[in-house]
């Protein structure tokens, strides 16, 4: 585990602080390569970071960082799954997932795993702090009643699946239902 901070930055590359996010990753990048060097997985949980990390690390720093999902390190070491046959999940992939990341090996999991999946088409919304910010509210209502609130009403009694905090704090907000990360998922399933 890592004991000193490491931010991937994004914060200062969507406000545009460029100069201030290269010294970020740079210490980032510092603290996370002796670890992957010596072969260690580093797991990005939350999509935005992971996505930064792999992208604009290479961008801004020109380091390559081989930074793993959650779904990713699962299937690389082909851990056991927690049986969720019968769970239906409604599935909403951060942008970030679907742009950069890649929400493949998610869905191979869940499948594997026996759950039925309605993977959500397009935004969330939420869109980082866009949908917080001042005039922005009611874009941020009419993204979320294209294709991700309709899913969750159609599926009450569904699992909703969101890795991404924005699209947690939507669902939580707009569709008044909790959302969880794989891995939390994962965890509660898992017998002792």
């Amino acid at each position: 585990m890592i004991d000193e901070q490491a931010c991937c930055a994004l914060t200062w590359i969507t406000t545009g602080q460029l100069d201030k996010a290269r010294a970020i990753l740079e210490r980032t990048v510092a603290r996370l390569t002796p670890y992957l060097e010596s072969g260690s997985p580093v797991v990005g949980l939350e999509p935005s970071c992971l996505a930064t990390l792999r992208s604009d690390a290479a961008e801004l720093v020109g380091a390559r960082l081989d930074v793993l999902s959650f779904a990713e390190l699962v299937e690389r070491l082909d851990l056991p799954l927690p049986d969720l046959t019968g769970v239906s999940v409604v599935a909403q992939p951060h942008c970030h997932h679907a742009s950069i990341v890649g929400w493949d090996a998610d869905r191979r999991l869940l499948e594997r795993a026996g759950a039925r999946v309605t993977e959500v088409a397009g935004c969330c919304g939420l869109a980082g702090n866009f949908g917080m910010e001042k005039g922005h509210y009611e874009v941020s209502v009419a993204v979320a009643e294209t294709h991700l609130l309709p899913a969750v009403r159609s599926e009450p009694d569904a699992v909703l699946l969101a890795d991404g905090m924005s699209c947690r704090v939507q669902l939580a907000d707009l569709g008044q239902r909790p959302a969880v990360h794989l891995a939390e998922l994962f965890a509660s399933r898992v017998t002792r």
